[in-house]
């Protein structure tokens, strides 16, 4: 496959179109999308398992197409209450509501301009989101983990007219974001307020624009549903996780957001009557295209979870058919059920079953039957995948969700790459866990700079590539080639079925004593590998051979249950920190010189962590005890 076709259509936002160029500019976005789905149709690839694609030009028209053909199917879940049921709100409310506050924000004289959104996820945040990129301006989702000055910094990169609250939190900080008046900032408009403010122009109520909106359309205002929209003009900024001094805004056209989201549909598929649930932080773009665009192109339902310290009883209450996580939240519930399974298992049957599977190599780990059933009542009863991303997991835990007729998959993407780039299968005989995915289909892949065990910097090219940072010239050609290769500074190969195989980051790569390249990614892969470390951070310490930091070093946090179970209710921490040193020992056992683990430091507290529950690897304090 190939995607030079894709390049043909090159119309900026700036330009005006008669009623006839538009149509033309229409139809042929239209012929070029349904080019694509054909020559995927004809595809030979075997890891493309649904090829049967309708054909959408913009996030728009999905919506519009998911409510004519599913209007009674609910797209949202949501709790508005602890104690209230999930309530669903269907793809034709859906539509009304986006139709109607996109009419009011038009009337705003926002068309054109950069709109932020910000708080928790919710139906809120996501008809907010469908509003601004169906007929109104560029959204900007924002981190909700940020503080007040880095939202300020952001309003001004983001050169932002309006912002969305979610949250009454939110909404303070940008009202006081408002008030300094160095910003570009016209209005906040909140979520959870009924009536606008009315002590300062510009503090709206979201509900009173949609409700208004509402009436606007039923009135015969079509100023927005006849909105025109350009597939290749930018519709969306996502700003990379990190300091707000050196975050990049990167650019995704609606083309890059709705191909990522088709086209990860080629390898799993969601059908209307599926439940996504929504655990992930909408404004990362995993979470924002892979369960929230899925969800509007496939029919299919997102159920919203109220955070991680609902989680457990929000998925039962759910019954989600899909979750999508990251790799912390999957190894939670693995160690939470392989406790259950020990529990309900005797450990002579645990113990035969493990050993069989190790020893032939195809069998499956097979439980009683009950034991299956109270373990999948842990995830609702009705979980059919998991889809890890946002970092590399051990693929044998995957391996142990297949067994249990769960399927395990894992996914590659970055946000410069709207973000899916890699996906693995969704067939048992076609899953390799111990690899990132299969590339998505008109994704090109290349190893640059090999070394001479094949590993190099992973770069990609295709129609999902970002358009570039926002008004950033010099860090977008640092990264995006005049080919159109995007270089992620990801470490890995790729094997000759085009599975991607990642080893590490270029920037976190130790270099030791004797020149050796050491991955700390692969060395936290065997520590994880222990039933008693929960997280940790491998890290390079000092070079001078006479430091009693010499070498490398990890931080770990142990996993309190496992460890009683293992040493008592009431052990000590010596107990536990020889027990850690011996799972070390046999770490280092199996490796050289130059990769054993020399010093390891025992943790207590949380890791300091990104929003996408990432490990900041500088930060000097996650190296602490």
């Amino acid at each position: 496959m190939n995607n030079t076709n894709m390049n043909e259509i090159t119309y900026t936002a700036e330009r005006t179109y008669t009623d006839t160029e538009y149509k033309n500019v229409k139809k042929r976005e239209r012929q070029v999308m349904a080019e694509m789905l054909d020559e995927l149709k004809d595809s030979k690839d075997r890891c493309y398992l649904f090829k049967n694609k309708h054909v959408v030009t913009d996030i728009k028209d999905m919506l519009n197409y998911s409510a004519e053909n599913h209007p009674d199917e609910p797209l949202f879940k949501q709790k508005f209450g602890p104690k209230l049921p999930y309530q669903e709100i269907t793809f034709r409310r859906v539509l009304e509501d986006v139709n109607g506050l996109g009419t009011s924000l038009l009337a705003l004289g926002l068309k054109g301009k950069h709109i932020g959104v910000i708080g928790r996820n919710s139906s809120e945040w996501g008809e907010s989101y469908l509003a601004v990129v169906g007929g109104v301006g560029v959204v900007v989702p924002l981190d909700r983990e940020l503080n007040e000055d880095e939202l300020h910094q952001l309003t001004i990169k983001g050169e932002l007219a309006a912002v969305i609250t979610i949250n009454n939190k939110y909404y303070e900080m940008f009202k006081n974001i408002k008030a300094a008046g160095d910003t570009g900032l016209q209005y906040v408009i909140n979520a959870e307020m009924e009536e606008d403010e009315s002590v300062e122009e510009g503090l709206l109520s979201w509900k009173k624009l949609r409700e208004d909106g509402r009436k606007k359309v039923w009135s015969g205002d079509r100023s927005y549903i006849d909105a025109r929209v350009i597939n290749t003009d930018l519709a969306a900024i996502l700003f990379t996780s990190g300091t707000t001094g050196v975050s990049k805004g990167v650019m995704l056209s609606n083309r890059n957001l709705v191909l990522d989201a088709i086209l990860c549909q080629s390898m799993f598929e969601a059908r209307p009557g599926d439940t996504c649930f929504s655990v992930l932080p909408m404004h990362h773009a995993y979470e924002c295209t892979a369960t929230f665009l899925t969800c509007v192109y496939s029919g299919a339902s997102i159920a919203f979870s109220r955070g991680l310290k609902y989680l457990r009883k929000d998925i039962v209450e759910a019954k989600p058919t899909i979750m999508l996580a990251v790799p912390i939240i999957i190894e939670n519930f693995y160690n939470r059920i392989y406790r259950s399974i020990h529990d309900q298992v005797s450990d002579k049957l645990l113990l035969k079953l493990i050993l069989k599977k190790t020893e032939e190599k195809n069998i499956r780990l097979r439980l009683p039957k009950k034991v299956k059933n109270s373990i999948r009542e842990v995830f609702g009863g009705e979980l059919r995948a998991i889809i890890s991303g946002g970092a590399a997991i051990d693929g044998k835990i995957l391996d142990f969700f297949c067994d249990l007729d769960i399927n395990a998959l894992q996914g590659y993407g970055l946000s410069e790459c709207s973000p899916i780039v890699a996906l693995n299968p969704d067939k048992k005989k076609l899953i390799k866990n111990a690899s990132a995915g299969h590339l998505l289909p008109f994704v090109e892949c290349k190893i640059e700079d090999k070394d001479e065990n094949g590993i190099g910097e992973i770069c990609f090219r295709g129609p999902v590539v970002m358009m570039g940072y926002y008004k950033d010239p010099e860090r977008t050609a640092e990264v995006l080639d005049s080919e159109g290769w995007f270089h992620t500074g990801d470490l890995g190969y790729l094997d000759r079925d085009n599975y991607v195989f990642i080893t590490g980051r270029k920037k976190n790569v130790i270099i030791a004593a004797n020149g050796k390249n050491v991955f700390p990614e692969e060395l936290e892969g065997y520590l994880l590998s222990s039933p008693y470390i929960s997280e940790c951070m491998v890290w390079g310490g000092d070079t001078d051979p006479a430091s009693p930091w010499n070498g490398i070093c990890a931080t770990v946090r142990l996993d309190d249950e496992a460890l009683k179970g293992k040493l008592g209710e009431g052990y000590t921490d010596e107990q536990a920190e020889a027990l850690i040193d011996s799972e070390v020992d046999k770490i280092n056992s199996s490796h050289p010189r130059f990769k054993k683990i020399a010093h390891v430091v025992i943790r207590k507290r949380e890791f300091d962590k990104t929003t996408g529950l990432k490990i900041r690897r500088f930060v000097e304090d996650n190296k602490r005890a």
